[in-house]
């Protein structure tokens, strides 16, 4: 590539000059290819690696120098010797004889600068090129990286890094690169290369580990090996994201939500560190986004704009809060240093006046903000405080815009009169009050207390979303929330109330579209909705079924990945005892999609991830108990009810609340610390059982015991599913001291631990249930198919692989279509015909030769049963194993049946007379299989038996279907052993079949004869110029002849296109060998004698070619004379029509072959599949590598 020119003060050292002239020098780098400089050339090339070098410096470069100077310039270089040749021979032909007119050697500079950058310019306009997308020396890199593991275009490196790979007990110094979709490994050190290439997919297990003789590595581990990387520069970056990108890769594999590069991010800045790539800087602002989000809760999409260090004055203590303030597209947000002392969210819909206050030495650079309702908050110490005022006023009137955007849309849906809508708004609100209130049965005086107590807070620190969150805030909520104040707090705390706010409307539509619709999702409602809390009154009617039915409806239809899963009943109706209708399905959105993430799917993934992350916590905090729970089995029972109901079902329902309390306010961790303090409380009760059962009557007792003292509900009965013993009962344990203990026992869990952990068990449980998923899919069909258990799980494993690299660098089908896990485990994973083709060539034995595309994609239509354009594993294995395991007559029959296109079948009615006129032919076929000494009687015989068995109900194969038969017969036989006796042998059944079709024409009936004699007028389906029209035998002799071809018989045009290619009508040429007297019937045969039969058959075929004085063209191949087409299609005379009447049976094509003894045994010998598959899991394609089970081996050269 052509490069801006710099200047290189040592032109000679560590470089090679391989072409010279006057102004110009192409140079190679020692140590680069083959003869690279000997011991000199290895430790250059050792360096390269090593230092970076090999990713700033290409091999080839070429230099400009004017004659009478020392400074050298280069202007291009190249990662081929191709590239770089083309850039010279450029030069050559284009700019020296422009450059010896030039008299001023700095004229000369100027113009080959300015021509250089000329072209440049051009080329990034040409090609679309963003300017600061990748620095060069990255861009360098990125085409390494591609050169070296052979990726496509499309696999995008985010970074690369200096470490060393261990194999074995050595370490090898070279360069992590961390792709989109994969992690490679690359060193070169005195001549020795290894080359390591993991797919993210298929990690099991990523760690930081610190041992004595490596303090900081990493390790990874997949199913089959363990890679570990050592000696870092930065090992916490490197970590981070590798971390990133393997969750990227579980998240395509949960939900097929791939990667897709924000193209929204400001251009780098020239100060930025070099190495730095746009796709890294993507990731780095997604993963500050995602922790932005998850401290303050808010909405998933926001993204998180720029942080700067500040301080807070807060007129509850008087005091300047050190802190960060976050500025994101619609929220400003405000933590403190010291963890929960204060937090602060103000959404911009909020804002009225941001204003800068003056300066002083008490409040430097102060930045005042006021809101709605009246409160002014007042930030200090803003290190650029006028680039941020911009920044804030550039969203506000972002902000101001949507609001004036969303009052015209929500007035003209407030406007409308249609009938449907207004019915629904008068069923859907409830008369806006939550369902508790409408079926209260407490006393309001009891909660007096509470209510006054929070009221004094929202005084002193503030109400709604812009109050002040502090460690006074948290206190409150410990002693539980009032329950007239629940739904407004649960909204508040779980940032529910911002998407609310947002989406004015929303709610309403839903359930206007989702009204009357029924499906799966809304089948699974209908049967749950009578579990839901049917002990509360609320939900003994009809108008609280009514509004659980519409809330989790509209649930369903916005976000169809989840669309209804157990548990969600029972969370939405406590949600619709405290908040509004449309609230309660905003809190429901908050719980699924952020506090909860991926619980509520059909594999309830988040919740195993849970499970997993507090049987770590109860290892490292409960030591004592972890083993003897273990061996019970109790946790995993436990944890999935305790969690997804978040104690719900658990607990009495007036204690539960509060644990829903705490939830909303401080997330998961409420969920985990409380667990631990529920085994901590009964620990020496567990150490005592004797077996799982018992264990969970323990558990069960006490949390049935729990009891909340402060409720004004009445007593509601408590359908615990554990059933407890007949011993007395558990002593009562209050809610609130629980919930405190747990707090001052546990409270040391850190959210960002969790998520460590998180990530830690979503790569366990994801590969669990994928392998999960491979053994149910094998054990499905290993019972109808002779393949073994070893070989379906590899297979299985090549079809998944093909389907995620589809999804890497794209697909001829939506990947959200081919892979639903939802679906039974045979219809997960799906392929569509381009990926088929790509495990055809790989796998099945057929595909050889120019023929193998069309082929497949006859195969792929013949086991699309459904027709859907896509298969599942069970119909790819049933084809495989038919090529692989069937016998003769399974593989002819398969073989015809790929040829017989639905909807171009030749449908003849056969009446008595043209039956009977058929059994002489038949008897003729029995006459050529007794005596051609092809086969003996026993095999015959047994033969006919099958062949009784198999030939019902096939439909005829017409001309234009058995020409692509007899290419695909040639393609075949192209790289097998006996390739000349196959050739020879088709030939003798392709004039056989040739025969018979013109004997069947002869019982046609006579009302077919006039329209032949307007078929004969149509033209060919072909489009060339017709030389011949002549009718009947002849011109159906002509067009099957093409396949007596064995070699190129197709140009590469038909062979990649989805639409069949269409027959071809060629007439065979009539010639003899050179020097040679030789018949074109003695071409055809070997050196054993013909019987009569035969040879006639060919003698009729030849004889009809002399009658149209064409030549039959020979090439010798191996020594042996074989038939092959000369010239392309076009320069040969073809007839102008299709004989419609000419058809065969699939009973005369199995007689047919039945003839030929090369024929037999190539069907009948037995594949191999083990070779096959080791060879599909090992082959890399250009531009399209298809990795293995789990990663490559280590490949050392040298």
């Amino acid at each position: 590539m052509w490069v801006s020119p710099e200047d290189v003060l040592l032109a000679g050292a560590l470089w090679i000059t391989e072409r010279a002239n006057p102004y110009f020098i192409l140079q190679k780098r020692k140590g680069h290819g083959d003869g690279g400089g000997g011991l000199a050339g290895l430790l250059v090339g050792t360096l390269d690696v090593v230092l970076d070098s090999s990713a700033r410096m290409a091999p080839y470069r070429i230099l400009y120098l004017t004659p009478d100077s020392l400074v050298y310039w280069i202007i291009a270089h190249g990662t081929s010797r191709k590239e770089i040749t083309e850039h010279w021979e450029w030069l050559e032909h284009n700019l020296l004889q422009t450059l010896s007119i030039f008299e001023n050697e700095n004229d000369i500079t100027t113009f080959v600068k300015g021509k250089v950058q000329g072209i440049i310019a051009e080329y990034n306009k040409n090609h679309d090129v963003r300017e600061d997308d990748d620095t060069d020396k990255f861009k360098e890199a990125s085409s390494k990286f591609r050169k070296l593991f052979g990726m496509p275009e499309e696999e995008k490196l985010v970074n690369y890094y200096s470490c060393s790979f261990w194999k074995g007990k050595v370490p090898r110094q070279g360069w992590l690169y961390l792709s989109i979709n994969h992690l490679c490994f690359y060193s070169y050190l005195l001549g020795k290369e290894a080359k390591l290439v993991v797919r993210w997919a298929d990690i099991t297990q990523l760690e930081k580990s610190a041992t004595l003789l490596l303090p900081d590595a990493i390790k990874v581990s997949t199913r089959i090996n363990e890679h570990v990387f050592s000696v870092f520069l930065n090992i916490n970056e490197t970590f981070k994201l590798a971390e990133q990108l393997a969750n990227i890769a579980m998240r395509q594999l949960l939900d097929n939500k791939g990667f897709e590069q924000d193209r929204s991010l400001p251009k780098l800045k020239k100060k930025s560190p070099k190495k730095v790539s746009a796709l890294k800087r993507d990731l780095d602002a997604r993963a500050k986004s995602e922790r932005y989000r998850a401290l303050f809760r808010l909405p998933k999409d926001e993204k998180l704009d720029g942080h700067t260090d500040c301080t807070l004055w807060t007129p509850f203590n008087k005091m300047h809060i050190l802190g960060q303030m976050f500025v994101s597209t619609n929220y400003i947000c405000f933590t403190s240093k010291e963890e929960t002392l204060c937090s602060l969210i103000i959404p911009l819909r909020e804002v009225t006046i941001v204003e800068k206050a003056d300066n002083s030495n008490v409040l430097p650079s102060p930045l005042s903000i006021s809101t709605k309702n009246r409160m002014t908050f007042l930030f200090a110490n803003l290190k650029d405080r006028d680039f941020l005022v911009q920044r804030i006023s550039d969203f506000l009137q972002q902000t101001t815009s949507k609001i004036y955007l969303e009052r015209e849309l929500t007035g003209s849906l407030n406007s409308s009169d249609d009938e449907v809508k207004i019915y629904i708004k008068h069923l859907v609100w409830l008369d806006l009050m939550h369902l508790l209130k409408l079926f209260s049965l407490f006393a309001q005086a009891k909660e007096f207390l509470k209510e006054q107590a929070w009221k004094n807070h929202f005084t002193e620190y503030g109400q709604g979303v812009c109050m002040y969150r502090t460690e006074k805030t948290k206190e409150l909520v410990l002693k539980g929330i009032p329950e007239s104040m629940r739904g407004d707090l649960w909204l508040l705390f779980s940032g529910a109330i911002n998407e609310m706010a947002t989406h004015p409307g929303y709610y309403e539509d839903l359930v206007e579209k989702s009204m009357g619709k029924y499906n799966l999702a809304t089948e699974e409602i209908e049967r749950d909705l009578h579990r839901s809390l049917p002990e509360h009154p609320a939900f003994q009617n009809e108008m609280g079924i009514a509004a659980l039915r519409r809330v989790l409806t509209a649930y369903a239809f916005r976000n169809p990945n989840i669309g209804y899963c157990q548990a969600m009943n029972i969370v939405t109706s406590v949600l619709l005892l405290y908040a509004k209708e449309e609230e309660a399905f905003w809190l429901l959105v908050a719980l699924c999609e952020r506090m909860l993430p991926d619980y509520y799917n059909t594999r309830v993934v988040g919740a195993l991830v849970d499970q997993g992350v507090f049987e770590e916590l109860a290892r490292e905090y409960v030591p004592q108990l972890y083993d003897c729970m273990q061996d019970l089995g109790v946790i995993s029972t436990i944890s999935l009810s305790w969690f997804l109901t978040l104690f719900l079902s658990v607990m009495p329902f007036e204690s539960a609340v509060v644990v829903v309390d705490c939830f909303f306010y401080d997330g998961i961790k409420v969920i985990f610390q409380l667990a631990l303090s529920v085994l901590h409380a009964n620990i020496h009760q567990l150490l005592d059982c004797k077996d799982d059962g018992e264990a969970m009557t323990v558990l069960g007792r006490y949390l049935d015991s729990v009891t909340n003292k402060d409720s004004t509900l009445p007593p509601i009965p408590h359908l615990h599913s554990l059933l407890t013993d007949n011993g007395e009962p558990h002593p009562d344990v209050d809610i609130f001291k629980l919930v405190l203990s747990s707090y001052e026992n546990f409270g040391s869990i850190r959210a960002d631990v969790i998520e460590q952990m998180r990530f830690k068990q979503r790569l366990r449980v994801i590969q669990t249930i994928e392998d999960t998923t491979k053994r149910n899919v094998v054990r499905t069909i290993v019972t109808e198919t002779a393949f073994s258990i070893d070989e379906l799980e590899e297979l299985y494993v090549l079809f998944k692989a093909e389907h995620l690299t589809s999804c890497y660098w794209g697909g001829s089908s939506n990947p959200t279509e081919r892979h639903d896990p939802s679906l039974p485990y045979l219809e997960q994973y799906r392929i569509d015909v381009e990926q088929f083709k790509g495990l055809f060539n790989l796998l099945f034995p057929w595909a050889t030769g120019a023929h193998s595309d069309p082929l497949a994609l006859r195969f792929f239509s013949l086991l699309d049963q459904n027709g859907d354009a896509l298969i599942n594993f069970r119909e790819f294995i049933n084809g495989l194993g038919v090529l692989y395991h069937g016998d003769l007559i399974e593989k002819l029959k398969l073989l015809y049946k790929m040829h017989v296109i639905p909807g171009e079948c030749v449908c003849v009615c056969v009446c008595v007379h043209r039956c009977s006129s058929m059994k002489g032919v038949f008897r003729k076929l029995q006459t050529i299989f007794i005596f051609s000494g092809k086969l003996n009687t026993p095999e015959y015989r047994h033969y006919l038996k099958l062949w009784n068995q198999e030939t019902k109900n096939l439909p005829k194969l017409n001309q234009s279907q058995f020409i692509e038969l007899c290419k695909t017969l040639y393609s075949m036989f192209s790289e097998d052993v006996a390739e000349q006796e196959l050739y020879h042998a088709t030939a003798t059944v392709t004039s056989l079949l040739l025969e018979m079709g013109e004997v069947g024409k002869l019982f046609s009936s006579s009302g077919r004869k006039d329209n032949d004699t307007e078929d004969q007028s149509e033209p060919s389906m072909c489009t060339r110029d017709a030389t011949d029209s002549k009718p009947g035998r002849q011109a159906v002799l002509d067009g099957p002849a093409d396949c007596l071809a064995p070699v190129g018989l197709e140009g590469k045009g038909g062979g990649g296109s989805e639409r069949l290619p269409p027959m071809q009508d060629i007439k065979l040429e009539d010639s003899s060998p050179k020097d040679t007297g030789a018949s074109s019937a003695m071409l055809i045969s070997d050196d054993e004698t013909k019987d009569d039969t035969s040879m006639s058959s060919y003698s009729v075929l030849s004889a009809g070619s002399h009658e149209l004085d064409e030549k039959l063209q020979c090439e010798d191949i191996a020594d042996d004379t074989v038939l092959v087409r000369s010239g392309s299609c076009s320069g040969l005379p073809h007839s102008t029509s299709i004989d419609k009447d000419w058809a065969i049976t699939y009973e005369q094509f199995l007689a047919s072959v039945l003839t030929e003894q090369a024929l037999v045994h190539y069907f009948e010998k037995p594949v191999e599949v083990a070779a096959r598959i080791t060879n599909a899991k090992n082959i890399s394609k250009v531009g399209r590598a298809l990795l293995s089970t789990s990663d490559y081996e280590i490949l050392l050269s040298g």
